[in-house]
C-alpha cells in the first residue's frame, strides 16, 4: 500500500501561543513529529499542511515537504480538521493525479508518540473492513457515576443517569477517549464524508502517557516531564 504522512500545523493557537514550534526539550513540537513520521518505512511522504511561511521552512529543515500553504479560512479555531484533510487530498488529486492508498495524520501536539503506535495502527487499518483507524486510551471517568452536567435549575446531575441498570462502576461499559497520536483514513471516505463516526472506525488502545495532547501550558509542562524522564531511560 502506499501511504503518505501528513502533518497539519496552524500558526495561530489560543490556548497555547505558538505551540506548534514551541520547543520541547529542544526540539520544536513539530520537529517531535516528523522525526518520528521519519522512521515509518511504509510512508512514501511526509507533508506538512500549514498556514504559516515560518512553519513550513521548519518543516523543510526537518526534512518534511511544504507543496502547498493551507487557506487562512482553514486554519482558524473553528476549523475542522477535515477539511484540512480534504484540501490536502484535493491537491494531490489535481496536481499529481493521485490519490495514496491510506492518509495517516499525525498531530504536532502529540509528542509522546512512538513509531510503534502509528506502525500498530497501519497494521489494523492493512486487514482491511474499515475507513478509518483512530487511537484511544482507557477512559478514566465514568458518565454513568463521575461525570456531571449542570442541570437548567443550577443543580447538578449526572451526565448519564444509571436508570437502576447499573450498581457499580465495574458494571457499566468500558469507555476510552479518543486521541490524537494517530488517524489512519482512506482518502476516499475523507472526500466523500464529512466527519469520521459516518464510517466504519476500528481503533488501537495506547498508553495514557503516551497520548498527551497538548492545548495549554499545563499540557505541554507534563509533556516535557515525561520526555525528559524517558530521556533518562527511566
Amino acid at each position: 500500500m502506499k501511504y503518505i504522512i501528513l502533518i497539519c500545523v496552524r500558526e495561530g493557537s489560543k490556548g497555547l501561543p505558538g505551540k506548534n514550534i514551541k520547543p520541547l526539550n529542544g526540539i520544536p513540537l513539530i520537529g517531535w513529529t516528523i522525526n518520528i513520521a521519519k522512521q515509518i518505512n511504509r510512508a512514501s511522504r511526509i507533508i506538512v499542511s500549514t498556514d504559516s511561511e515560518e512553519i513550513a521552512k521548519l518543516a523543510l529543515d526537518y526534512g518534511a515537504e511544504a507543496p502547498f500553504m493551507r487557506p487562512k479560512e482553514l486554519a482558524q479555531d473553528n476549523s475542522p480538521e477535515w477539511k484540512s484533510w480534504r484540501h490536502a487530498l484535493h491537491y494531490l488529486q489535481k496536481n499529481e493525479g493521485e490519490l495514496p492508498h491510506a492518509m495517516v495524520s499525525i498531530p504536532a501536539t502529540a509528542p509522546l508518540r512512538l513509531s510503534l503506535d502509528i506502525e500498530n495502527c497501519l497494521n489494523m487499518f492493512s486487514k482491511g473492513d474499515c475507513d478509518a483507524v483512530i487511537t484511544m486510551t482507557e477512559g478514566h471517568r465514568s458518565p454513568w457515576y463521575n461525570m456531571v452536567k449542570i442541570e437548567g435549575d443550577g443543580s447538578i446531575g449526572l451526565l448519564m443517569p444509571t436508570n437502576g441498570n447499573f450498581f457499580r462502576r465495574q458494571d457499566t461499559p468500558s469507555i476510552y477517549d479518543v486521541t490524537t497520536v494517530a488517524y489512519v483514513l482512506d482518502p476516499a471516505f475523507v472526500l466523500t464524508k464529512t466527519s469520521l463516526f459516518q464510517g466504519r472506525v476500528k481503533a488501537v488502545e495506547i498508553p495514557v502517557e503516551r497520548a498527551i495532547d497538548i492545548d495549554t501550558m499545563f499540557d505541554f509542562d507534563i509533556a516535557e516531564f515525561l520526555m525528559k524522564r524517558r530521556l533518562r531511560g527511566k
